[in-house]
């Protein structure tokens, strides 16, 4: 059972290195490296119920919490026009 995989539809230069054998290590923090540790605030806001209802379908679907991925975007949302904001000075 330990034939070789041959990657064929693969972009040549892709395929080549696939080939050669070569082992990649694990770069990946170990799981709980992965857990943000940063300070939480308790808000109370209002959202409109088609974006709550979208984020719960899709937090379900992907097992998280909607609460998590709110505040997942507001965090890129952010840190984007904080470097933003560093860099037109």
């Amino acid at each position: 059972m330990n034939k070789k995989i041959v990657y064929s539809e693969a972009p040549s230069e892709i395929s080549n290195v696939l080939n050669t054998g070569i082992v990649v290590e694990d770069f990946l923090p170990p799981p709980d490296r992965l857990i943000k540790k940063t300070e939480k605030v308790k808000v109370t806001i209002s959202l409109n119920s088609n974006s709550i209802d979208f984020f719960k379908k899709c937090a379900k679907k992907n097992n998280v919490k909607y609460q998590t991925m709110i505040n997942e975007i507001l965090d890129q949302y952010a840190q984007r026009y904080r470097e933003y904001s560093l860099n037109t000075k």
